[in-house]
């Protein structure tokens, strides 16, 4: 086969290193080795031929068995089908501004594809496996057969078949893990503090309003946040503010919480409905999103760096907050800025004489 030399030549493409906090990265990093499984294999070929590189060779030797085997492509793909289930959830779960009516719908159909995949998906998976072992001349075991233990050596008495193996230990096994961690983040108490907030959305016309629904929310997630009197004071007041929203046209065009928000507020009507104004605020702070939390965590590793280590914590979140609201810091002036920081207190540097010297130093 003739190569032509040069910067970028020969190359199909490259396998992506997954990300530590989105796993949307780990899908398309399957999704390479599986697209790539030939040209990876022929890489760990090369490396294998090759005269140097002791160390090189013993780490691609173990590489290429293991890809060449049959557990290794049922994994492969099993995954890749897993997280195509789960991708627009996490996907989802990342937008900046998420609405909390479409984060539980997808929360909830998420959880019933996983359980139809739990009963229904290996035997397709199986003959998606097999298929691809045949087109890339991997050995296909006998299914039925006993699984082997230890270095390939068969159990006396077992009774463990490989189909057992693959099917109960790894397939069903595994979707039980992801089913049993998406009940652990998303709860009943999660669902149902998700489903009682609906009540508030605006959206379609507040076609979700339910006055029950809203006093259930408050009395069960926010005791402490209202008062006894405030408690008693809220269905009054939702019975008021229904009627308002109904007739009011600038209260129809509204469809999510952030604008109902900044409505109440623009109008003055917040003073009014002051008890619906509070629970709207608190329902708008719930972290129905990971985007912010994702960056919080990336900006560290960019602020935080090596020379900077040993910062304390007071100054690095402050490093942070102008990194990560950079959109409103662009808007400080350093003038400004001295200004803020010579009222605060009387001090022996007169900023503001300073400031003057130094514009007519340049002039």
């Amino acid at each position: 086969m003739n190569l032509k030399s040069g910067e970028k030549k020969n190359q199909i493409g490259s396998v992506q290193r997954p990300g530590d906090t989105r796993w949307g990265s780990h899908l398309r990093s399957l999704y390479i080795v599986r697209n790539m499984f030939k040209p990876i294999l022929l890489v760990l070929e090369v490396i294998l031929n090759e005269k140097n590189n002791l160390s090189f060779k013993a780490t691609a030797d173990g590489a290429y068995d293991m890809m060449k085997s049959f557990e290794f492509v049922f994994i492969l793909h099993f995954m890749i089908e897993l997280l195509e289930v789960t991708d627009d959830l996490c996907g989802i779960l990342q937008c900046k501004n998420q609405d909390i009516l479409d984060a539980m719908d997808v929360i909830i159909n998420t959880k019933e594809l996983i359980r139809r995949y739990k009963e229904s998906g290996y035997d397709k998976l199986i003959d998606e496996v097999k298929g691809f072992c045949e087109k890339y001349e991997i050995e296909i075991p006998d299914m039925n057969g006993p699984r082997c233990s230890g270095r390939g050596r068969v159990t006396k008495g077992n009774s463990i078949t490989l189909d057992h193996h693959y099917r109960f230990y790894i397939f069903i096994e595994t979707t039980d893990l992801i089913l049993q961690e998406m009940k652990n983040r998303f709860n009943d108490d999660a669902i149902d503090l998700l489903r009682l907030s609906s009540a508030l959305e605006p959206r379609d016309g507040y076609k979700s309003f339910s006055i029950d629904n809203i006093c259930e929310l408050m009395e069960k997630f926010y005791p402490d946040d209202f008062t006894s009197q405030e408690k008693f004071c809220m269905k009054y007041q939702l019975e008021l503010f229904e009627l308002d929203i109904r007739r009011s046209e600038l209260f129809q065009n509204v469809s999510t919480l952030a604008e109902l928000c900044q409505l109440l507020f623009k109008t003055g009507k917040k003073m009014n409905y002051y008890l619906v104004d509070r629970l709207v605020r608190l329902i708008w702070t719930l972290p129905v999103s990971t985007a912010t939390t994702e960056r919080a965590f990336s900006s560290i590793m960019i602020v935080k760096t090596r020379l900077r280590n040993k910062m304390k914590d007071d100054f690095l979140a402050s490093s942070l907050l102008m990194y990560i609201k950079k959109e409103i810091a662009e808007k400080f002036d350093v003038e400004s800025i001295i200004d803020e920081f010579d009222g605060m207190k009387k001090r022996r540097v007169q900023f503001k004489m300073l400031k003057c010297n130094k514009v007519c130093d340049k002039s």
